[in-house]
């Protein structure tokens, strides 16, 4: 597996501690059917205000690996630890506790329809209160402020009290950046967030969650299938192929070989 050189590693990767909001994965595998891995044996380190892109063809198991951070399926075996706590021994109320810690913005935005964007953003918040005042949508006054300043950061201010499904792909995605924030998570996951999007609309996206790294200085996750997206907009690339990382450095050491090595074949590079 290539590696950037060891200055331009320690430059961009900064060092994790058990304090920090860090997102360590340690020998993880899954396998769906037994002796069948889609994850191999998979190590990570991320924390700080890194954004990270993962690329990699269809079926090599980015969005599988996602999951299995947030617990969305179940690991196989090895270690998934959300500043410095093993998520994979956790059940029940602890599992959900630790979830909070972990934002996720999803490839088809999983709103709410009928309900607001305000709404939908104070969902985030969904695991700090009561059933009682989630059912009567009783949020406390700070959250209610914090999910407009939200909204300003994404640039939806003017639609707070729209209906989610009168908003357009991309408005509708950056309510999802807001209610992942609105968690105050430690890392945020996001899967394909720009696959249904324009490409000026892609760019938007993308900086939008850079910004939301280096703001809340958590580590932010992305699956793209967009090399150059990726490319221009994370600080270290991730490159899968077959369940296995076979490339992990910085942008700029992505070459068009480690990039056969990743999606096979050549004819498709330009």
């Amino acid at each position: 597996m290539h590696k950037a050189t060891e200055s331009a590693s320690n430059s961009r990767r900064p060092a994790c501690s058990a304090g920090d909001k860090s997102l360590v994965v340690e020998n993880l595998r899954k396998e769906y059917t037994r002796g069948k891995p889609v994850l191999k044996n998979i190590n990570l380190t991320v924390a700080g205000q890194c954004t990270t892109a993962i690329i990699g063809p269809s079926g090599t198991g980015k969005s599988t690996l996602l999951r299995c951070i947030n617990r969305l399926i179940e690991p196989t075996s090895g270690r998934i630890l959300v500043s410095g706590q093993d998520i994979c021994t956790l059940r029940g109320a602890d599992l959900r506790a630790a979830r909070r810690r972990i934002g996720m913005v999803f490839q088809e935005y999983n709103l709410v329809e009928r309900l607001s964007v305000m709404e939908n953003v104070l969902c985030g918040r969904l695991g700090y209160i009561s059933p009682w005042r989630a059912w009567l949508r009783k949020f406390p006054q700070q959250d209610i402020e914090r999910a407009y300043d939200l909204l300003d950061m994404v640039g939806l201010t003017e639609f707070a009290r729209a209906r989610a499904d009168e908003l357009s792909g991309g408005q509708r995605q950056r309510v999802g950046i807001a209610r992942a924030v609105m968690q105050q998570p430690h890392i945020l996951l996001a899967d394909e967030p720009t696959s249904s999007l324009d490409p000026k609309t892609s760019v938007e996206i993308m900086e939008l969650l850079r910004e939301v790294a280096s703001v809340n200085d958590i580590p932010v996750l992305v699956n793209i299938h967009d090399v150059t997206l990726g490319r221009r907009f994370a600080d270290r690339v991730v490159g899968m192929s077959k369940g296995d990382v076979v490339f992990d450095g910085v942008p700029g050491d992505l070459t068009d070989e480690h990039l056969k090595l990743i999606y096979g074949g050549e004819d498709w590079l330009a």
